[in-house]
């Protein structure tokens, strides 16, 4: 009995120590296992990063959850040059990339058209997190008051077409004094440059904007009430400085329209039978001015178109844009930064006034780098000062403004036939920069284009 007592004993060791052998086999290494648990739950809760596809998302978390990612402060410095970081290999979106951009409904857009509060709106606040802070794609929303009868606009047709999912009928272009309060200061000073309020202080904000209080600065269109036209239909020509213009003998045509818009270095002098000769919109920012007087002076540009209908809208990136701003509805010199003690009249003429002056908002441009630019370098080292181009912000802006837009000396498929600029005295290859896709924006006009929204002028 003992003998058989011993056995068992010994049994029963021998069985504990193999289920303990199994169990430590099971759990070592045990930082191993619970890193593996770790990375599972941290790949769940991290906002996706951006789609292949490009493909504009509907969140925003800085707005979702009241946190929000402070801004690069070298964000504002390399926004400052005008075109950075050249590229020799631009990127090249496939043209699924584009198609894809305009395949899914959004959220803010659905918000956006149950809006109806008093200026200023709040801003939508589309579920779930999706993105990751610095797109934002949720935007201040207004009502705003049809200023044409045009049953054929752009307004009516886009909403069939594949732009509809991405277009927002009622997000401000425009900002004005009715924009600068502290909440609405808070909610954009998280995205810096042409995208937000990161590098423009409230008080500096607040100063500029007091300026913009009459409805000519909200409406792009001010005068149509008053022009001595009997169309029901706003027809605006958008010009920009491409190479293909050289020898077109559009002049006659784009000065035919309501509306010309201009950018940058648009030089007009000698050019006329090509590119016209009014201007009644002229797009830039402080950065974009300097730097095309400095570079275009011997091909004839001086500075901003001056005539009675001119108007200047600037796309701030700066603090500087809204002190320029502010000294040319003041006649003051600027108070300070690079401009600091010059008189804006050299620039805008002795007759400029508040009412002739007009300011991107910044919930517009970063509403069309994340519905209708969204490129992948937004998703590379660059991605803090890509924007649309001043050209493609411009644009834009007509599409959301005109009934009808003509577009003349943007991007085309066979650019390469054409130089850089109309008033190049000789061939210059199209440069390529980091802070801008312009490949994606020519596969995005000729959508535009094909989809009967505008009439993109190209060479036979």
């Amino acid at each position: 009995m003992a003998l058989k007592r011993q056995l068992l004993v010994a049994v029963s060791v021998v069985c504990l120590l193999v289920v303990y052998m199994l169990y430590v086999k099971m759990q070592w290494p045990p930082s191993l296992y619970l890193l593996d648990i770790r990375k599972a739950q941290a790949v769940a809760s991290r906002p996706n990063s951006i789609a292949e596809d490009s493909t504009p998302r509907d969140s925003d978390l800085s707005q979702r959850d009241g946190t929000s990612t402070p801004p690069n402060p070298t964000a504002a410095k390399k926004t400052a040059a005008l075109k950075t970081q050249p590229f020799t290999n631009p990127p090249k979106p496939a043209q699924n990339q584009i198609l894809n951009a305009f395949s899914s409904k959004s959220e803010g857009e659905d918000e956006a058209k149950k809006s109806t509060k008093a200026l200023p709106a709040k801003p939508t606040k589309p579920p779930g997190p999706t993105d990751p802070p610095y797109i934002g794609d949720s935007y201040m929303t207004e009502e705003f008051p049809s200023q044409t009868n045009c049953l054929d606009g752009i307004r009516n047709r886009i909403k069939e077409s594949e732009f509809g999912s991405r277009f927002l009928e009622r997000i401000p272009v425009l900002q004005w004094a009715r924009h600068a309060t502290e909440e609405q200061h808070q909610r954009l000073k998280q995205y810096p440059g042409t995208h937000g309020w990161g590098g423009v202080d409230y008080d500096t904000l607040k100063d500029t904007l007091s300026v913009l209080n009459s409805s000519a600065n909200w409406r792009m269109l001010d005068d149509w009430e008053t022009r001595k036209n009997k169309s029901e239909c706003s027809r605006c020509a958008v010009v920009g400085n491409g190479g293909i213009l050289n020898g077109s003998k559009k002049g006659k045509e784009i000065d035919g329209h309501h509306y010309v818009f201009r950018t940058n270095g648009a030089v007009i002098q000698g050019f006329e039978e090509d590119v016209g000769s009014r201007t009644t919109h002229y797009t830039f920012s402080t950065n974009t001015l300097m730097n095309s007087m400095r570079s275009y002076g011997g091909a004839g540009y001086h500075g901003p178109p001056v005539s009675p209908e001119t108007r200047y809208v600037f796309l701030p990136d700066h603090d500087r844009d809204y002190l320029l701003m502010k000294a040319a509805a003041t006649h003051t010199p600027v108070e300070r930064g690079p401009e600091r003690g010059k008189d804006p009249t050299r620039y805008f003429g002795k007759d400029v006034s508040a009412e002739k002056l007009k300011m991107y908002h910044p919930d517009f441009i970063r509403y069309l780098r994340n519905r209708f630019l969204r490129s992948n370098i937004l998703k590379g080292r660059y991605k803090d000062i890509y924007r649309p181009s001043t050209g493609a912000a411009m644009l834009l802006a007509a599409l959301h403004t005109c009934d009808q837009v003509s577009a003349y000396g943007f991007m085309t498929p066979d650019y390469q036939k054409y130089s850089d600029h109309y008033y190049d005295k000789s061939y210059h290859k199209v440069a390529f920069y980091a802070n801008h896709d312009m490949r994606m924006e020519m596969v995005v006009w000729q959508h535009l284009h094909d989809a009967g929204l505008i009439t993109l002028y190209m060479r036979q």
